[in-house]
């Protein structure tokens, strides 16, 4: 490795990222497609940048998701309990293989499609809820929304809603206190058990009721293998969407002569959802990987064991992939990374489009004026691992 690329490197991680995450990310895809640098915890680990490396790994079944594959078995700490943590983003086929199929079964598109009049419901209480001028628009749609929508596709009781976000935003914070985290944790552990149980003897019409039928089909997923999609299910369907959501609509915001076209339906809101995810997707970095073998990237070779993040959020703004990278487009029509590639693409994408989909038309049709407020900036997250926004202020007529 040459010492441009250490020194590019070395303070990765760090406030400069979180500032201008979108100039660093440059920067780096033009000195080399892959770096070596550290997390934000000081662990090593290769940075993916560029667009045809980043879907290249994506795909290659050398990089395991499985962390038995990190050099050493306890080379890498997961944040999660083991009883959580037996989910799809930590597997690798065969086993990955039979858990996807059985979610897939439960999680169909005629399931996704099936809850749009609940959704449209939802989002149009929400929008029929302001009475002033002014909203955080963050507060009053992207964040109820994706909650209401998850805990309806799981079958979490109206009565529980409240706390499960609590428990959910505390977990998702950028560093929760330790003990903090470890009782959401265990909170969350007890009811999703709890509520497992009552499926058990109860089903209804949702996904954890036909996760739990599943499961009891020849005892073909084990219990923490229920809790811990539960729990996968909860968090990629909840916090992504949220981001989804809310960087949409500021894209839209921010470039009023598009907003303008889709208003008068020259350009379809899928396209806005696209471009958006391309843009500032949700979730910058891909899962961690594991190499299962010396993996040559670029001109590096990773060696077996060395954890590897791809970087979607540079990917997606890769010159060489795509023309001015940089702006907000929405009749680019270009591919993204974003979801996935590959055996991992993503379960949860139809609804998370639909989510979107449904917000942004709602929106749009209910406030005939729709601005960003001049009284506050919007202010981002401060994390690596996602982009969205804790606040969007805007003024409406």
């Amino acid at each position: 490795m040459n010492s441009a690329n250490e020194e590019s490197t070395s303070s990765l991680f760090s406030e400069t990222l979180l500032a201008d995450p979108h100039g660093v990310y440059a920067n780096l895809r033009g000195a080399a497609p892959v770096h070596r640098t550290t997390t934000p915890d000081g662990e090593p680990v290769w940075l993916i940048t560029r667009y045809a490396e980043a879907r290249t790994a994506l795909a290659d079944p050398r990089l395991s998701l499985d962390k038995a594959n990190a050099r050493t078995a306890s080379g890498y700490r997961s944040s999660m309990p083991p009883e959580l943590d037996a989910h799809l983003l930590n597997m690798d086929p065969p086993n990955h293989t039979r858990l996807r199929n059985l979610v897939s079964k439960a999680f169909t598109p005629r399931r996704v499609e099936g809850l749009r009049s609940r959704i449209q419901t939802i989002t149009d209480d929400l929008l029929d809820a302001p009475a002033d001028r002014r909203m955080d628009l963050m507060d009053t749609l992207a964040i109820p929304l994706p909650m209401h929508v998850i805990c309806d596709l799981l079958g979490i009781p109206a009565e529980a809603r409240l706390d499960f976000r609590a428990w959910t935003d505390t977990l998702l914070s950028p560093a929760p206190a330790a003990e903090e985290s470890r009782t959401a944790m265990r909170h969350m552990h007890r009811f999703l058990t709890g509520i497992i149980q009552g499926k058990r003897h109860h089903p209804g019409d949702d996904l954890l009721s036909a996760l739990t039928e599943a499961r009891d089909d020849n005892d073909a997923l084990a219990e923490e293998e229920l809790l811990s999609l539960a729990f996968l299910i909860l968090f990629a369907g909840y916090d992504n969407a949220v981001n989804l959501i809310g960087n949409a609509a500021l894209g839209l915001l921010l470039h009023p002569e598009q907003m303008t076209a889709v208003r008068h339906g020259f350009v379809p809101i899928r396209a806005v959802i696209e471009e958006t995810l391309r843009w500032n997707p949700p979730f910058p970095l891909g899962v961690r990987r594991f190499a299962t073998e010396d993996v040559m990237i670029g001109e590096e070779v990773i060696p077996a064991g060395d954890r590897v993040w791809v970087s979607i959020a540079s990917a997606n703004r890769d010159e060489r992939e795509f023309k001015r990278p940089d702006d907000f487009d929405v009749g680019r029509g270009a591919s993204h990374l974003t979801f996935g590639h590959g055996i991992h693409y993503c379960l949860g994408a139809p609804l998370a489009r639909l989510e979107a989909e449904i917000a942004l038309c709602t929106l749009l049709d209910s406030f005939p004026v729709l601005e960003l407020a001049s009284y506050g900036q919007p202010q981002w997250h401060s994390s690596f691992h996602k982009r969205g926004l804790q606040s969007l202020l805007v003024v409406t007529a």
